[in-house]
């Protein structure tokens, strides 16, 4: 993993975006914060079980659909499965050491808010 701050290539109102095996940052004080670097380690993860490129084809069609289901684009971004998983995890830092394969299958099912 490499740690990148890159302010003007993070789309407003966002503070990271991981591409395997970079980690782009919006400000270099997101290093240090162990919850945000653990959230993009989980997507790090994610986009490895999927080979990467699957893994942003897939993304982006779940947010198609969610747009299409909550017609609001953060709350389509709030409920993409990865970042459910990651979101939900966030804070434990031993989550990935016990993690299952594929465990973003788990946050597929549709919320109903």
């Amino acid at each position: 993993m490499y740690l990148i701050v890159a302010k003007y290539l993070i789309p407003k109102g966002y503070s990271g975006m991981t591409v395997f095996p970079f980690v782009f940052l919006k400000h270099s004080a997101y290093k240090g914060n162990s919850v945000f670097v653990n959230h993009e380690k989980i997507h790090l993860r994610q986009q490895l079980e999927l080979l990467i490129l699957p893994f942003f084809i897939w993304y982006f069609l779940e947010f198609i659909f969610r747009l299409a289901q909550y017609r609001n684009a953060n709350l389509a971004y709030r409920n993409i499965s990865f970042e459910r998983e990651a979101y939900d995890n966030e804070s434990n830092l031993l989550y990935l050491k016990n993690r299952s394969f594929l465990r973003f299958l788990n946050y597929l099912r549709l919320k109903t808010s």
